[in-house]
Formats: structure tokens, sequence, C-alpha cells
């Protein structure tokens, strides 16, 4: 039951003529019982895994923070870690390990016959695995208090907007939303009918219109051609943002709608001009988790090495968060990618750039869009071992964007890839460059009336028109 199907409107709805109507403590009975329905649509099944992992740090939470024995402190944290890595670990890589280790045997000579599972991978396990070890680390630091109701908790767990996708919200931010009384403002609700509709363009009018132009072109065997792979590497850029921030809107949407805060999790990424700008920018309660709970232990720990501590920890950090995103060697090979350009960027950064020329105004905004544009174009190269299939495929595809120069033509099709690239993108580009250039995501309720009602019917017009209302699923649910 996807945020972009019929059912979900239909079951949304419901939930929410219910919920106007209730007491604080019944709408919290009500969302927790709606969530477990919206879950359990996927598969029943996954609600028995989600379950353990949410009694399973409820309890750890309460223990951790209920002794003075550090020692008892920590035997507890470790039985949190181990219960949820393990589940994650066998659902998401148990085949990948397998397979993996097979190869290795092989190549000594050897010969075995590994029993491989057919596992079904529960929707949003590993953004819940994360939101739950984010609350057992904030407990044991002191950071929060546990709760102390198991029925908020497990809300917090499994509140329906979040948990497919994220946001990552965490105990200190979400619990409190839950167990305060919330109060409902017309302004707020209308804000969040426009996070969902805002959203609801990016993933059926951009995202899975583009999809046309990516799949068919990743899909295919080689030989590639380098002007189709530049058009598909573009317009994939461009899917993955509006599919992912699309989500994300529609979950802020929906939380608004009832009246809960919750966090911006893209704020124009594109606009960035280096790796470290754009990881402050894109999906950031996943960049702020690892940062938090991953590379500033590493890096602290490994101090003494100086600017080799700080390397190595983002090196292991980006590379975690590959694995993260699936079990796959693209996946490790993306997030060293990343890695390297933050190193890159972490050691030269302090490099001084004197040009009189860039104290003109005009000049100065020329050689922000000229990094801008540089950037994105380093970023559409990661995004190509996010997207291939295999090793093969993508050193294929790199194969013949070394000679990008001499092998760039344009035929029927590339054509006609350029002309959907463009004509799904420009709304966004042209919506998010006054968004930027005045920081309000919300701008567009801020037009005068007569311009904010030619821009949603233009809005409203092509989402019906051109719009992909085939139940697309969003990628990152995927994860």
């Amino acid at each position: 039951m996807p945020f972009n199907s019929f059912q979900f409107v239909a079951f949304f709805f419901i939930v929410y003529c219910f919920y106007l109507l209730s007491s604080h403590k019944w709408q919290n009975r009500l969302l927790l019982a709606a969530s477990c329905f919206f879950y359990g649509s996927w598969d029943w099944r996954f609600l028995f895994l989600i379950f353990t992992s949410i009694t399973i740090d409820y309890f750890c939470g309460l223990k951790i923070h209920g002794s003075d024995d550090e020692n008892v402190k920590k035997r507890f944290l470790i039985l949190s870690i181990l219960v949820n890595l393990s589940i994650l670990g066998f659902f998401k890589y148990f085949n990948f390990f397998i397979s993996n280790f097979t190869g290795l045997i092989d190549y000594f000579g050897l010969s075995i016959q590994p029993r491989t599972l057919n596992i079904v991978l529960p929707v949003g396990i590993s953004f819940y695995t994360l939101k739950t070890l984010s609350y057992t680390f904030d407990v044991y630091t002191d950071k929060i208090k546990p709760a102390r109701s198991y029925s908020d908790y497990a809300l917090f767990v499994i509140f329906f907007p979040l948990l497919l996708a994220g946001p990552i919200m965490r105990a200190g931010e979400l619990l409190p939303q839950i167990s305060s009384k919330r109060k409902l403002r017309l302004d707020e609700i209308g804000e969040g009918c426009y996070f969902i509709f805002w959203g609801l363009f990016q993933k059926i009018f951009i995202a899975d219109n583009l999809a046309k132009v990516v799949d068919p072109v990743f899909n295919s065997s080689a030989p590639y051609d380098c002007t189709k792979i530049i058009l598909a590497l573009y317009a994939f850029a461009f899917q993955i943002y509006c599919d992912f921030a699309g989500y994300s809107n529609m979950a802020r949407g929906l939380g608004k709608c009832m009246g809960f805060d919750i966090m911006v999790n893209f704020n124009f990424p594109y606009f960035s001009t280096n790796p470290q700008e754009f990881w402050a920018r894109w999906h950031i309660s996943l960049s702020a988790w690892f940062r938090d709970y991953l590379y500033i232990p590493i890096s602290f720990s490994k101090r003494e090495w100086g600017k080799w501590g700080v390397i190595f920890a983002l090196m292991i950090t980006f590379i975690i968060c590959g694995v993260w995103h699936g079990a796959a060697w693209t996946f490790v090979l993306w997030g060293a990618y990343q890695g390297f350009l933050l190193v890159i960027y972490q050691l030269f950064k302090t490099a001084p750039i004197k040009m009189p020329i860039l104290e003109n105004a005009f000049f100065k905004k020329i050689w922000y869009f000229s990094r801008m544009f540089f950037f994105f174009q380093l970023i559409s190269i990661g995004w190509l071992f996010f997207r291939v299939k295999s090793f093969s495929q993508a050193l294929q595809m790199l194969r013949s964007l070394a000679g990008f120069l001499s092998n760039l033509q344009f035929d029927l099709l590339s054509r006609a890839m350029l002309i959907d690239l463009v004509f799904f993108t420009i709304v966004l580009v042209i919506v998010e460059y006054f968004q930027h250039a005045r920081k309000d995501l919300t701008i567009l309720l801020k037009a005068p009336f007569p311009v904010k009602l030619f821009v949603f019917m233009a809005l409203f017009y092509l989402l019906v028109i051109f719009g992909e209302f085939g139940t697309k699923e969003f990628i990152y649910s995927q994860f």
C-alpha cells in the first residue's frame, strides 16, 4: 500500500476521519493500530519481526536507564545491537554472504554446495533498524530517558508515515510529540496538504516518468551508447531525488495534517558545490545518523592518527553506508566513491583561491554555478555505481563514457530521451530555484493568489495528463 496508491488514499481518509474525532489517548491507539495494518498489508509476518525489535529495545532501554552498573548497561546495549543487526543481517545479507563465500571457495579450486534461502526482505527494515538502534544508543549515553509506555514506543518505531523510508527521526524528536497532546491548526493542515501534493507530483510526474528514460539503458547489455548513458545518468539523478524527496515530503505532509512536526529530509542537494555540503542536504536524517553514531566515534577513537584518522573514519563510514543501501558490491563501490570525494575535499578545502574577478557580484554567481555544475557531474557519476546491476556493467559503461567527446551523437532515440529529460525536470528546476533563492520550501503557498492559482492548476493538469499512476513503488522502500 504505497503512498501513491488509491488504496492508501482510502486508508488515510478513514484513519484521518476517526483521528479528528478522537482524544489524544485514542489518537495514539488509532495510529498504532493503523500503522500495524499499514505494515501488515505488505506481509502480516513482518509484524512479528518488527515487534520483536520493538519489544527487545523497549526493555533494553528500561534496563539501561534503571541500572547504575556500567557493565549491566553495556550488556543490554550489546543485546540490543546484536538482536537488531542479526535480524537485519539475516534478512538482507544472508544470501549475499553465502554467494560471496562460495565464490571465494571456488577461486581456490574447491567446490561446495551451499544452501541459500528464499528470503523476502521486509520493507523498511533498514530504516526502522537504525531508528531503534539510535534509541538504545541515546538512552545509554543519557541523551534521553526511556519511554515508559510500551505503546508509545511501539508507535515511535512503526508510525506509518515514516516507516518505509524515513525520515529517520530519533526518539528525542518524535516521542515527545507522541506522548503530548497535539494541536491541529488550519494553516498547518493546509501546509501538510501542499507537501503531500508536491511529493505526489515529484513521484508520479517526475520520478516515474524519468524511469522510462533510465530503465531501458540500465536494463540493456553492452555495447553501450555514450550519449544514452549520459542522459540516463542525468535522468536517474533526478529520478532518485524526486522519488525519495517525494516520499519524504508526503511523510512530512501526512504528519503535519495530524499535528506532527516531521523534519526536512532534503534541502536542495543539487545546489551543492562540494560533497560536505551535499551530505548536509541529501537524506539529512541518514547522514546525521551515520555522522553521530559511526563517524564521530570512529574518528574520536583514531584521533591520535591526525588527518589520517579523519580519512579512515570517512571511508569506513561511507563504505558501511553503501552496504546499508544494499547487499551488492556495487553499493560498496558507491559508498567508497562518496567517501573518496569527501576525503579529497577535506584535504584541499583549505587551499586558498584568490581571484580578484570574484569580487564582482556577477562573476561570483558565475563561479558558484560553475562549481555547482561541476559537482553535479561528480554526483551523477556516483549514481552510475548505485544504479548498475553488476561490476561488469559499471566497467563497460565507464569505458563508454571515457571517450564521450568523440562518441557523443544524437540519434532519434537520444533526442527523445533529451526531450523527456528536459520536459519532466524543468518544473522542478524552476520551483527549486525560487525556493533555494528565498530559502523557503513553502514559497508557493506565500505567492499572490492569482500566481498561486495558476501554478497549482498547471501542476494539477500536468499530473493528471502525464502522471504515471501505476503505483510504482518508491525506490528507497526496497532498502
